[in-house]
Parts: structure tokens; C-alpha cells; sequence
């Protein structure tokens, strides 16, 4: 089984897909990686030999932020704009996107879904 960054990689899928399990890399980053150190993108994870997974771990270790790092690069970074009080952190404060979404009908995601309205009359029993 390999392991790079405290992630288990699976077993049965393709070395490029199963790269995209750790945070922080997607799929142009994975096919990347893989053409730096001529692995096949096609080879399964199960496939491998300790050389390539040592070799990818270390290019992992030495260029890219990935996993814990990379959270706590976000976390800090999110803080800092709430604490400049800029519009970003503001709507991060009061949790509204921020990239100039309309919230009227949508924003589902960040405001959460609506209660029914609170004290509504229903209609009498005829």
C-alpha cells in the first residue's frame, strides 16, 4: 500500500487518479509530477515500486505546500483578511460568498437552506 503524506493512496486505481486524493493536487499537478519522474500516468498504484513512490514522496516533500500545510496556509490567510477588515473577510465573517455571487435566489451552499416562515397563518377549517 502506498503512502505519501498520511495519505493511503488506492490500491486499484491509476497512478495519476490516486494522486488527486491528497490535498492540494489536482490533475494537471498529478500528470506533472508523473512526466518529471517518467512514471506511466497509466500504472495502478498497486504497481509500483518503492523507488517511484520514494521519488514522488520526495518531489512532494521539496516543491509543493500539500495536506496540513496547505490548510493552515488557507486558515491564516482567511483570519488575516478578517482581521484588515476587508470585503473578503466580511462576507467571510457573515458567511456570504464573496466573488460577487448573487445571494438573492441562490447561494445555497454558503447561507444555508431557508426555514418556513415563523407565526404564518394556516387557513381555517371550513
Amino acid at each position: 500500500m502506498a503512502r505519501i503524506a498520511g495519505i493511503d493512496l488506492p490500491k486499484q486505481k491509476r497512478i495519476e487518479i490516486a494522486l488527486t486524493y491528497i490535498y492540494g493536487i489536482g490533475l494537471s499537478r498529478s500528470k506533472y509530477i508523473l512526466k518529471k519522474i517518467q512514471i506511466n500516468p497509466n500504472r495502478q498504484v498497486i504497481n509500483l515500486n518503492d523507488d517511484d513512490i520514494t521519488s514522488i514522496r520526495n518531489i512532494l516533500d521539496t516543491e509543493y505546500v500539500i495536506e496540513g500545510d496547505l490548510r493552515r496556509l488557507q486558515s491564516i490567510n482567511i483570519k488575516r483578511l478578517m482581521e484588515i477588515n476587508s470585503y473578503k473577510g466580511k462576507r467571510h465573517r457573515i458567511g456570504l460568498p464573496l466573488r460577487g455571487q448573487r445571494t438573492r435566489t441562490n447561494a445555497r451552499t454558503r447561507r444555508g437552506i431557508k426555514k418556513t416562515m415563523a407565526g404564518k397563518k394556516k387557513a381555517p377549517k371550513k
